[in-house]
């Protein structure tokens, strides 16, 4: 009896489902909006990576001063939004040892703090 409930989960997921409802074994990870944000977010991480790997030391200190020209520019190009520019600066103060050695970490957060 378990053995055909258990068959019956995995057939009813295989079902087409909306959109908003996905299962891992009826579309590819993250569903096909995906595939058109993905050209947009590359370019915009590729700007936020030159910036980042340019000026290292500059945004370093912007950090560490609580904001600069580097530093928002680098928020201006990976989309930060104004409002929460200010508490992003702190968690970057916090983080500051993991982005002081490794500046793909610093170009990970500006990414996942943008928009």
């Amino acid at each position: 009896m378990r053995i055909a409930i258990i068959i019956c989960s995995f057939l009813a997921a295989c079902t087409s489902n909306p959109d908003h409802i996905r299962s891992p074994f009826t579309a590819p990870i993250g569903g096909p909006g995906i595939a058109q944000e993905r050209p947009a977010d590359n370019q915009r991480r590729g700007a936020v990576e030159v910036i980042v790997k340019s000026n290292h030391g500059a945004i370093l200190q912007d950090i560490v001063n609580g904001g600069g020209p580097v530093l928002t520019g680098a928020m201006d190009t990976a989309g930060i939004p104004d409002a929460d520019r200010a508490a992003r600066v702190l968690q970057m103060q916090r983080d500051f040892g993991l982005y002081q050695s490794n500046p793909g970490a610093l170009v990970l957060a500006l990414m996942v703090y943008g928009r």
